[in-house]
């Protein structure tokens, strides 16, 4: 026997036997994970980069809302109590939400509150029907001179809102407009400030101020689908019509849902228009909207307390309603989606 002889050939075990190792393909790269430090690293770089982009934001929203909040929420939780028959220095004093009770129950809140509701069931239908009705006229090539019509749609809107009211409150005035002087002539006397009337009065100067520029923003929207569908439902035998109702329309729903939830929040902060109306006519008191609510509290008689607490109660108001349309408008959508 040798010792040098070749071990005997067998069955191999599980054990023993060794796997081959798989070449490489031709022209692959294998290319190496990254170490978890190094994902950790850049994972922080991306953080650190979103931070620097978002600070400006944060910093804005904290100095011109968070702050202002807060501060009206901690004004709302006092009371200035005087002392030697009112006559004497302030005293703020802690009351909790006696402010916001009193305010609440004020009839004359919740009635300024219910009228601007009213107002926005009159101006957010005329002024989202309107805007888009001379959005799509523009659109569709049916307006000559499209750009100087843009630019008187839009001119109103450039006005200050004061200096709008102050020119419809001359030609509301009877005895020095000539509209009512006019209608006067032709046996037609009409009180635009009266009762019935001052709402809807108020409702054409808001009107007329903000409906070209809600129309430039729906005709942007419009100018920005792609030509090719509109082409498309041409081709199929789609009238103007059909194609401005059933093809443009719902495309820009978004904008018109915008469009809509900035009207409610305009409205409800309304304040210039009525306030300068109320110097012609005793149908709009020093209380006839909420803003007006509180800039009478708070500079006529003296209670920050409870013009804060107003303002307050304002915002919430704002923001359920405007959540609440907007609950609205995506459930509506889902499903169009999901299609």
């Amino acid at each position: 026997m040798g010792t040098g002889a070749p071990p005997p050939a067998g069955p191999t075990t599980p054990d023993t036997a060794t796997a081959p190792t798989p070449s490489p393909e031709p022209g692959s790269v294998r290319r190496a994970r990254p170490a978890p430090s190094g994902r950790r690293s850049a994972r922080r770089r991306e953080l650190f980069a979103c931070g620097v982009l978002m600070t400006p934001f944060f910093a804005l929203l904290t100095a011109v809302f968070l702050v202002p909040v807060g501060t009206a929420v901690w004004l709302s939780l006092f009371a200035d109590d005087r002392t030697g028959l009112g006559f004497g220095p302030p005293n703020p004093s802690f009351v909790g939400l006696r402010s916001y009770l009193a305010v609440l129950a004020d009839p004359t809140f919740t009635a300024g509150l219910g009228r601007m509701l009213l107002f926005c069931l009159i101006y957010i239908p005329l002024l989202v029907a309107g805007s888009l009705l001379l959005a799509l006229l523009l659109d569709s090539g049916a307006v000559r001179l499209r750009a100087w019509a843009q630019l008187g749609l839009y001119l109103p809107h450039t006005v200050p809102g004061l200096i709008a009211a102050v020119i419809w409150l001359y030609l509301y005035t009877p005895g020095i407009s000539p509209v009512l002087d006019l209608l006067a002539r032709g046996g037609l006397g009409v009180d635009l400030l009266g009762v019935d009337t001052v709402l809807p009065s108020l409702v054409n100067v808001v009107l007329w101020s903000n409906l070209g520029y809600n129309t430039v923003i729906l005709f942007t929207a419009l100018r920005a689908l792609p030509r090719e569908v509109v082409e498309a439902s041409v081709v199929d035998g789609a009238g103007p019509v059909r194609t401005a109702l059933l093809v443009k329309t719902p495309q820009i729903r978004s904008a018109v849902v915008t469009v809509a939830l900035f009207s409610l929040i305009f409205t409800l902060q309304l304040f210039t228009e009525p306030m300068l109306l109320s110097q012609s006519t005793s149908m709009i008191d020093s209380r006839f909207s909420p803003s007006m609510y509180i800039f009478d509290a708070a500079f006529n008689r003296n209670s920050y307390g409870l013009a804060a607490a107003a303002s307050v109660v304002l915002l919430a108001c704002t923001i359920a309603l405007s959540y609440a349309i907007t609950r609205w408008t995506n459930r509506a959508t889902g499903p169009e989606e999901e299609r």
